[in-house]
């Protein structure tokens, strides 16, 4: 991962930022959710029925797309298949099919289901996608590793000045700021292991993460034009002042939380693992059963 030093703040600017992976997860839910509407007005026009010749192509291809999903983890954890290719095109292979097999299979059943084994086959599919989905949001999140998180803040500790080394840090004119943050990374260092520390990890710590930062954004906006009155800055001045000291507060409470958060987003994402397998195997004897029903009956 890239990484620079913004020379006006002294942070640690990494390749993507807390905001950016959020905006990325944004737009790529939002893309899911703009393909299903549309697969569904596409099935709405009755172009065909499930059980003709069109129809029944496009579940086979699906179908397809869907088989081809188990070559990821054959790729990823056979021996004998380590030598086909990067795992990054793997990956990314395994999550195009991921979208486009579903979608089909939707448009195949045309959001409907005639049958017992239809019905079956179809929500075990659409379980089986929606942990794919939720897999992915974990995985952003565990991805960089706890060694990476801690990195960053570390070193924006230490470029902030906020560390216990330095006798002066770059908020050192905001003290109830400084105090502030301080206090909330001790906090978090502070938390016990265990379920309750996962859960308010990940549900209740971005709640106080926002607080904390309006707090500080609001005792920063009180102090920052009586500085600038004193010491005759221009607005051009204050709006850099205001703009890089909030920008070094937000960033630091990304760092501390990315920390808080990894553990229990991995103790998400090996349940994750654990459940996942499982549907999979469920959707690939309820698609064998569908598919032999359509045949023989």
């Amino acid at each position: 991962m890239n990484t620079a030093v913004d020379q006006k703040t002294g942070i640690k600017a990494t390749e993507k930022s807390s905001v950016q992976v959020l905006a990325a997860d944004t737009l790529v839910y939002l893309t899911l959710a703009i393909l299903v509407w549309g697969t569904w007005r596409l099935s709405q026009m009755e172009l065909f029925k499930s059980g003709d010749d069109t129809g029944y192509w496009i579940g086979v291809v699906g179908s397809v797309m869907m088989l081809f999903l188990l070559s990821y983890p054959l790729r990823k954890y056979v021996h004998f298949a380590h030598k086909w290719g990067s795992i990054k095109v793997w990956f990314w292979l395994h999550i195009i099919l991921g979208v486009l097999g579903p979608l089909l299979i939707l448009l195949h059943s045309n959001f409907n289901t005639h049958s017992m084994n239809a019905a079956v086959a179809l929500y075990s599919m659409v379980v089986v996608a929606g942990s794919g989905v939720a897999g992915r949001f974990i995985f952003q999140r565990v991805n960089r590793g706890l060694h990476g998180e801690q990195t960053d803040l570390q070193t924006l500790m230490r470029n902030a000045g906020l560390d216990k080394e330095d006798a002066r840090s770059r908020l050192a004119f905001a003290p109830s700021v400084e105090q502030r943050l301080k206090d909330f990374e001790q906090r978090e260092q502070e938390s016990q292991p265990g379920w309750p520390t996962n859960f308010r990890a990940v549900f209740w710590l971005p709640v106080l993460q926002l607080l904390t930062y309006r707090k500080c954004a609001a005792e920063l906006e009180a102090l920052l034009p009586k500085m600038a009155a004193s010491q005759n800055w221009s607005a051009a001045d204050l709006q850099r002042r205001r703009t890089r000291a909030k920008k070094m507060v937000d960033r630091f409470l990304n760092s501390v939380v990315g920390v808080s958060q990894f553990s229990a987003y991995s103790f998400l994402f090996s349940l994750w693992h654990v459940a996942h397998v499982p549907f999979v195997y469920v959707l690939v004897m309820t698609a064998l059963v569908h598919i032999y029903a359509v045949h023989a009956y």
